[in-house]
Order: C-alpha cells, then structure tokens, then sequence
C-alpha cells in the first residue's frame, strides 16, 4: 500500500480498486440514499465504499415511452383483507347468520336498531379503507414510488401529493380490527373485562383519528394546487390515466379519492350520534355525544386552521407584489438630501401585512385630478390599503403559487402585475365612509360611488378618496365589508388594547 501526498489530495493504491485526486468516497449505505434507488449490480463490491467521481455528468432523463413501457408491465399488490372486503358489503342481517347469532330483529326490536348503527359505522369505515385509502395507497402513491425508482417523474413531490396517507391506512386499519373484535364480543355473553364500544371509540378519536385527519386536510388544498400545476405534463398524465383506468378505482378520479378522507371527517359526528341516539343507557348516550362533540370541535379547530393558512398564503404572495414607496418618492413636497435618506427607516413590507388577515380584495375606479384611475384595494383586519396597479408582463408566476382564489387577482399576478401603495395604510380607527347617494351620484356623473376618508387622531381629514364600484352591488359589498372591519376593530380596542410596538404595530395617522 502506497499513501503518496499531494497538496490537500491522497492518492490511494489499492488492488482491485483505482482511487484518482478528487474522487468521493461514499458509503455504499449512503450511496443507496444519494441514488434514492436500487443498485442494479448484482455482484457485492469488496470494499464498503464505492467510489462517487465530482465530475458532472448528464442527467438521466425518463421519456414518456419509459413510462409506458414500465407500467405495461407494472402490477398492483392486492391488499384486500378477505374478512374487511366481505364485510363491507354484508347486511347487519346477513353478518348475524355468518357469526350464527340469535339477536335478531323480532326478539330484541331496539337492541337490533342500536347494532344497525353501529354496524353502519363499521361498513362505512370499511368502505372508506378499502375502496378509497388503499386505493391511493397502492395503485397511485407506490406506482409513483415505483416510477421514481426507474428515474421517472423523480421531480414530483409526493408529500405534497399524498401528505399523510401512509399513516391514514395505517389508523383506520387498526381501528377496523379492534372494532371488528368489539362487535363480536358484544354478541356473546361476557362477565366484562374486554374493551367496550365506548373505550374503543373514545380512544381512537381522541389519540388518533382527528390528529392524523387534520393533517392531512390542512395539505388537501396544496395538493388540488400542485395536482392541477402538473396537468399539463405528458408524463405525469401518463401515470394518471394509467391509474384511473384499473379496476381499482372504479371509474374514480385522482381528485375524487383525495377528497375522501375530508368527506369522511365530516361523516363521523352523524355516525356517532345515531349511534347515541339508540343507546339504552344514559352513560353510554353521554359518553358518545361526547365524542361526538370532541370531533365536530376538531372540526371547528381545523376550519380555524385552514382559515390563517389561507390567510397565510394569500399574504406571502401578495407580500411580494406590493410597493411601498419612500416619503420622498411618495410625496413631491418632502425634500430629504441622499446623504440623509439612510437615516429614515424603511418600512418593511413583513411589518406592513405579516401579522394582518385579508378581508376582502378587488379592483375599483379612483378619481384623481378628474381622472379615473384603475385602483386595487386591500381590506385587512387593521387598515385599507389603496394601490395603483402596476403591469409588467415580463415577469410571470407558476400557476402552483397562486393559492388566491379570487380570479381576477391572480391572473394579474401570472402577469407580474406589482401593487404600489397609495398614499399610506388607512387605520379602520381612523377611517370615515360616506355614501354618495343616487341624486348627487347622477348629478356628478359618479354612479355606484363612495367616499373613504381618513381623519388623524384629532379628527381632521387628511385624505379623501372618492371610488366608483362597476355596480351598486359590488359597492354595496365594499362599505359592508368595511363598516363591519371598523365595527369589529373598534370592538376589540375596547376589551383588549392592541400592542402598538414599532415591529407589529404602525401606526400611520398618528400625525
């Protein structure tokens, strides 16, 4: 063995392998991770490294014939469970014969009635497993793992796709197996000591269940967004339709199987209390309706959710769009020499909007010096922003970062459109809506128009604004959405004062 060094390089001589300056020395553990495939060598290399050369080579690319080609031959793993597949389709009737039970409907009228609900929520969970999530699972989410580990579609994102998926099949198969063995245990006369109905559930919604549904519901929009981004691929496409078309699916699509676990969040609290409904004892009845309860507030809890991440989202992009210009820039009047402007502090657009929710958004009509000017106006939940709209299609935005779902706002978006600030923010605290009415609309020529106002701390106007909505109905919309902000701001000062910090709080009319 020779060790011959050379600046920062080591030259190592070794039989049977030839080690250069600048080769990588890579575990093969770790080469199998950098890979994210297979080896397809079959021989094991006697040494517990293999050597990764730093030069750049040209990327693999996967065609569309690549894929065809794969999933002609591709097969999905059945993973139907034989007892949860018969199951699912029988009768509460047809399962009493099966497990040779004498309950029946004539000799015990209510208690059939309870086991009817209960058994319903059963089935329907089997449907949900079966036909829906191990659908995903299996026939969309491993062939995708299985293209990728060809080097095809390796830039999708499965996560983004799929979420949680994995540990939803994972829940609701344990759930259905002790379920499973509760019912039959309540068809045989026991002395206690087994798990009941009322442990099981209140176990499963409470530890499990609600958690790993929110999950992935709080993806479920992200993933229509990034679906709806790789349409227009022909290779992810191929792998769509191939999947859509197996039997599986049953003339299912993509869209339709991801919304199913959203749908059957939804379900729960029903099933429950239809089962509570028909319960004999009254601890039972309360136990369920507790339940009950706790998943319509894990509901609640992810609408909320839901809510600020939209929130989120919509004020992230639009973040990037807005201008905020400097006083100098903003008003011709303030003169501010260049070696002085480094000492006025910028207004960073993350203080601006970072801590606020979006209210409402669209376009209107400003009149400025007997012009009509083309005006965006934003509602926060602190203050209105008035901007001039701003095109420049040169620069273009991918259609999976606009999560907004207004229209019109995102189409300007996709063309680069920026937003600069008018004048300043608009406090709600500060701010007075005058309706112009029909007679003096008509007389000046200014149909479905308003007046915004904004008034310092001392009640004098500083600023006036005169907008003109496309109808009466749209600006009918805009003084509601606005007197109710006013109203809701106003009523939040007076229970609990605001933070007015320099970093969450500006306070742009204390003039």
């Amino acid at each position: 063995m020779l060790y011959q060094r050379r600046r920062s390089s080591v030259v190592v001589s070794l039989p049977g392998l030839d080690v250069s300056p600048g080769d990588l020395f890579v575990s093969n553990g770790a080469a199998d991770l950098l890979n994210d495939s297979n080896f397809t060598d079959t021989k094991k290399s006697k040494w517990p490294f293999s050597r990764r050369s730093t030069s750049k080579g040209k990327p693999q690319t996967c065609t569309v014939s690549d894929i065809e080609k794969y999933l002609s031959t591709a097969q999905i793993q059945d993973w139907r469970n034989s007892e949860l597949q018969r199951y699912k389709d029988y009768s509460l009737a047809e399962f009493l014969q099966d497990q040779s039970s004498q309950v029946s409907a004539s000799s015990d009228p209510q208690g059939f009635k309870r086991q009817e609900t209960i058994w319903e929520l059963f089935t329907s969970e089997c449907v949900y497993f079966v036909d829906q999530l191990m659908v995903l699972k299996e026939v969309f989410s491993a062939t995708l793992t299985n293209l990728q580990l060809t080097n095809c579609l390796t830039d999708i994102d499965s996560w983004r796709l799929f979420a949680n998926l994995n540990e939803l099949c994972l829940v609701s198969s344990g759930f259905l197996k002790s379920f499973l063995r509760v019912i039959k245990n309540m068809l045989e006369i026991t002395e206690g000591g087994r798990p009941t109905l009322l442990d099981l559930l209140g176990k499963a919604f409470q530890e499990s269940i609600c958690h790993c549904l929110q999950t992935y519901c709080l993806n479920y929009s992200t993933a229509l967004l990034y679906l709806d981004s790789l349409k227009p691929r022909e290779d992810f496409g191929t792998y769509v339709k191939w999947c859509e078309r197996s039997e599986q699916c049953r003339r299912l699509h993509l869209r339709d199987l991801l919304v199913a676990p959203l749908q059957r969040l939804t379900r729960y609290p029903l099933l429950l209390r239809n089962i509570a409904k028909r319960c004999q004892k009254e601890d039972e009845t309360r136990g369920l309706e507790l339940i009950a309860e706790q998943v319509d507030k894990s509901i609640c809890d992810l609408e909320g959710k839901v809510k600020w991440l939209d929130n989120y989202q919509k004020v992230k992009q639009l973040r990037d769009a807005l201008v905020w210009l400097p006083v100098w820039e903003r008003d011709k009047r303030a003169f501010i020499p260049e070696n002085l402007k480094h000492l006025l502090k910028a207004v960073t657009l993350d203080n601006l909007i970072s801590h606020r929710s979006l209210l409402h958004e669209g376009k209107l009509v400003l009149i400025e010096n007997a012009k009509l000017i083309d005006v965006y106006m934003f509602l926060f939940d602190e203050f209105l922003l008035i901007t001039k709209i701003k095109r420049n299609k040169k620069r273009s935005i991918g259609p999976e970062q606009n999560p907004l779902k207004n229209l019109e706002l995102d189409q300007m978006l996709k063309e680069g459109c920026t937003f600069t600030v008018l004048d300043q923010p608009i406090s709600l605290d500060r701010l007075q809506l005058r309706n112009i009415d029909q007679l003096n609309a008509s007389s000046s020529g200014l149909p479905h128009s308003f007046i915004v106002m904004h008034q310092n701390r001392y009640q004098q106007c500083i600023g006036a604004f005169i907008l003109q909505a496309a109808s009466e109905a749209v600006k009918r919309a805009w003084m509601s959405k606005i007197e109710g902000a006013v109203t809701a701001l106003l009523k939040q000062d007076s229970q609990q004062a605001r933070v007015k910090s320099s970093s969450l709080w500006l306070e742009s009319s204390q003039i």
